[in-house]
């Protein structure tokens, strides 16, 4: 077996490179039941977010074939990629060179290290780790999560949590949703007089309503697919809800917009922009667009008086928040650096399980034969002493029959080795 993790990030890829290798929720599990009929793949998840896109898997490879397991290590890496282009059509693309692969221990690090928030353009953001959870709850559903990969998110996600408890990893309010507010207010300096529609109805949508609400902002509006949705977070800002249809009709009113949902296609275009512009009489307007793929369309840059920004414009605010967790940062590292030795020694006792329960059913034979000698003494009116000290000296001797035979042979065949690991099995000094 082999575990891979192989995928882009914001900081191997810009946001249009992204966009193309984003898998929007709802096609997750059919895109997984199709990777799954690559029958090297014996367990695989997906992570897709607006800052990253990855793939985890479990490759079958056997342990004891030197030959097929370095033909398949050889080939493993173009496999994936070339799923991926092909389920994406993106044949003529070359995404190789934005791509980063792991594998076996590395790829454990980077799944602790990413659900940690180690690897985020926010250093210890907390959102990675439930976006995580969700995609291994998705790759469960869909039956492509088996007994390696479900011990694996386990491990990640009790790992993530102890880096949470034993460091200041996330101690700093520094967030996407936080960095869009603080580059709000660098535009805006006195929010009790201005208006922001945010389109969206996520975790990070609710984020930075509240941000918003905490520094005083005049009004909310929330715009989004499922007005109820948008209403449930409305309703804890004393905001108002709409639907994305509703947006040219409010957007005027618009001194900030901050969109961040899994749509496929534009939402605001650039028509609609420049009517809202005519409206609002030429005063400005800050558009910050974090969703991957894009909601708002790129030529409203164009437009005079409005001011749009994308999540990789806000990678200089989010570093100013930076400096309190490197270094706690640097505790965290150590503490993956453990968890993912345990995880690796783990996967390797994996090979003596089979011979583990030979032993064992060796050795409850050798218990089951000597208990029904017993019975039959006793039922034979044997004294129960004596059939206690009989069934004590028959299976000391069954048990270490075979061990000590072996053992002897070992002294006569000059195996010093095999003298060594029975000390070691069987802690004689």
């Amino acid at each position: 077996m082999s575990f891979l993790a192989i995928g882009l990030n914001h900081k191997t890829a810009p946001v249009e490179i992204r966009e193309k290798l984003s898998f929007p929720a709802e096609t997750i599990q059919d895109a997984l039941h199709h990777f799954i009929s690559n029958t090297l793949v014996s367990e695989a998840s997906i992570l897709s977010t607006c800052n990253r896109t990855e793939i985890y898997c479990n490759i079958n490879i056997d342990d004891n074939d030197d030959d097929s397991t370095h033909s398949i290590e050889k080939n493993v890496n173009s496999i994936v990629i070339d799923w991926i282009k092909n389920y994406l059509n993106l044949a003529d693309d070359n995404i190789e060179q934005y791509l980063y692969i792991h594998q076996d221990k590395l790829a454990i690090v980077h799944m602790l290290r990413v659900a940690s928030g180690l690897d985020s353009m926010v250093l210890g953001e907390p959102q990675i780790l439930g976006q995580m959870k969700t995609a291994f709850h998705t790759a469960k559903d869909t039956g492509t999560i088996g007994q390696l990969l479900h011990k694996l998110f386990q491990h990640t996600f009790n790992c993530a949590k102890q880096v949470r408890t034993d460091t200041a990893i996330g101690e700093s309010a520094v967030s996407v949703a936080f960095a869009s507010v603080s580059l709000a207010k660098q535009v805006f300096s006195d929010f009790n007089r201005h208006t922001a529609l945010l389109i969206g109805a996520g975790e990070t949508i609710e984020l930075v309503a509240l941000h918003l609400k905490e520094v005083g902002i005049k009004q909310i509006i929330i715009a989004n697919r499922t007005i109820e949705k948008a209403h449930t977070i409305a309703s804890d800002v004393n905001g108002y809800a709409i639907g994305l249809d509703e947006i040219p009709d409010h957007l005027a009113e618009a001194d900030i917009v901050i969109s961040s949902t899994a749509s496929p296609v534009t939402l605001v275009d650039k028509s609609i922009v420049e009517q809202a512009i005519a409206k609002r009489k030429q005063r400005p307007m800050l558009m910050v667009d974090i969703a991957v793929p894009r909601d708002i369309d790129e030529r409203i840059n164009e437009i005079d008086d409005v001011f749009l920004y994308t999540v990789d414009d806000l990678t200089d605010i989010i570093n100013e928040g930076l400096k309190s967790r490197q270094e706690a940062a640097v505790k965290a590292e150590d503490i993956i650096e453990t968890q993912a030795v345990h995880f690796m020694s783990w996967i390797k006792s994996l090979k003596s399980i089979n011979t583990l329960c030979r032993f064992r059913e060796q050795a409850e034979h050798i218990r089951d034969v000597a208990i029904e000698e017993a019975i039959k003494d006793l039922n034979n009116h044997q004294p129960a002493e004596e059939v206690i000290k009989k069934l004590a000296t028959q299976l000391t001797n069954k048990i270490i029959h075979t061990p000590s035979i072996q053992i002897k042979q070992a002294g006569m065949d000059d195996r010093e080795d095999i003298i060594k690991a029975a000390c070691t099995i069987f802690k004689l000094n």
